[in-house]
């Protein structure tokens, strides 16, 4: 079969299951597919049995991911132009290092980059890396803070490692995501050096105790904020926050996988509030913005420090930093052209796009808890985002009933554990997602609950 044929083929079996409305969740499992797919043959086969042996072995065991009732790990839909724009990237195989490997990659991410900055009121002159998600752009701006705050003290990491250097000391959030504490392992802080600092029962740091422990610091200090914890949706209170890190010389950066979207909307846009005078801030283009997997970004409001911590120091490739380097600010070299579904996305939405999306979610999330609420289920946390977390009674009737809505194919969402308790987190961050969605998972959640009691 022709290429065009395959890939036409390919395009109209994607698009048949992004149509189908079936169950959110398979009931096929890992080992049968392992177990279709057998062994490695002997021979070649055509591509177009190779296509179809991959559709009809692994069909079965997708999860409806892109549908408009899945509500777990904050995983949004793909965009329709975004996710054309994907099948482009792979179709025309970029290498996004720099502009002489692929001029069209590195204008376009640095467009988008751009667009990202001004969408989510950062500063214009932040530097923007592509990442594959949260975890690498979490990596990344704690490279660069890594950088800035050992150059203060005079030494350079980049050259001697963290051997004999001073030690730098990680306040962080009582209730950080767990990519931040890979993160200190990868750069070699280790976990050690995390001082840990009380939170409210939202999440939300104690700017008095982040106060009390800068003050105990003698020596370089990177502070991690949050803006939307992925459990409640709260954001730290960054005006007092960053003014007490900035007056201790800390690095400031902010952990925005879910919340930095919150700045897309007039409505939202309170609670980002003086959170653009941070030194760094990371988020997720396929949670929000509803870009297909995998999309992140970091952005660093010192773009020397950020290029220091990720780009080449030997010569290689010379003559052909012309343009900006895309691979300059990520960990990546030889990467996937992420650029061109992040742009997609956004000239799809529009500003005004963007804030009805985020908006849209947040309503639908107050829905849910609402009508949770009203048939007696426990909301634990103020829904002031896309986040609702819900127990159906002590912690083992929240884990019955969560795996019988699972099982049941109608909607999915995860388990979380928050401040000790077991609770269904529910994240409303799809595009498809409508009103009719919602109370179809309520109807679904309540029937597993009426079984579990």
């Amino acid at each position: 079969m022709p290429l065009r044929e395959l890939l036409l083929a390919a395009a109209a079996r994607a698009a048949d299951h992004r149509e189908r409305d079936g169950r959110v969740f398979p009931e096929t499992g890992p080992e049968a597919v392992r177990a279709a797919l057998g062994s490695l043959p002997d021979g070649p086969s055509p591509a177009e049995e190779v296509v179809d042996e991959l559709v009809r072995v692994v069909e079965p065991a997708l999860v409806a991911t892109t549908g408009p009732r899945y509500f777990g790990f904050v995983i949004g839909g793909a965009l329709d132009a975004a996710t054309a724009a994907d099948v482009l990237a792979t179709g025309w195989d970029q290498n996004a290092t720099n502009a002489t490997s692929s001029p069209a990659a590195a204008a376009v991410e640095e467009v988008a980059g751009t667009w990202l900055k001004d969408l989510l009121g950062l500063p214009a002159d932040a530097s923007a890396g592509f990442t594959t998600g949260g975890q690498g752009a979490n990596t990344v701006c704690l490279a660069a803070a890594r950088h800035h705050v050992l150059a203060q003290a005079g030494w350079d990491v980049e050259r001697d490692g963290l051997g004999g250097a001073p030690r730098v000391r990680v306040l962080a959030s009582a209730d950080r995501h767990v990519t931040i504490d890979r993160a200190l392992r990868l750069l070699g802080f280790g976990t050690a050096a995390i001082v840990p600092v009380p939170t409210d029962d939202q999440g939300r740091t104690d700017v008095r105790a982040l106060a009390a422990e800068l003050s105990a610091v003698d020596g370089p200090a990177i502070v991690c904020l949050q803006a939307g914890d992925v459990n409640t949706g709260a954001f730290d209170r960054f005006p007092e926050a960053i003014d007490a890190a900035h007056a201790h010389g800390a690095w400031v950066h902010v952990d925005g996988a879910v919340g930095l979207w919150a700045a897309g909307s007039p409505r939202t846009r309170h609670l980002t509030a003086g959170m653009a005078r941070a030194d760094s801030w990371s988020t997720d283009g396929h949670k929000w913005l509803n870009v297909p997997y995998d999309a992140g970004y970091a952005f660093c409001a010192h773009p020397a420090a950020h290029a220091a911590a990720m780009a080449y120091t030997a010569a290689y490739l010379t003559g052909q930093d012309e343009f900006r380097a895309p691979s300059a600010y990520t960990l990546e070299s030889s990467r996937r052209a992420r650029g061109f579904a992040t742009w997609a996305a956004l000239r799809e939405l529009g500003r005004s796009g963007v804030a009805e999306l985020v908006d849209r979610c947040c309503a639908l999330a107050r829905r849910f808890a609402g009508r949770l609420a009203a048939e007696g289920v426990e909301i634990g946390n103020d829904v002031v985002l896309n986040q609702v977390l819900a127990s159906f009674g002590d912690d083992e009737r929240t884990r019955r009933v969560l795996a019988a809505v699972q099982r049941s194919g109608e909607c999915w969402m995860g388990g979380t554990t928050w401040h000790g308790r077991q609770y269904a987190r529910i994240s409303v961050s799809n595009w498809r997602t409508t009103e009719a969605d919602v109370d179809r998972s309520v109807a679904a959640v309540l029937a597993a609950l009426r079984q579990a009691r």
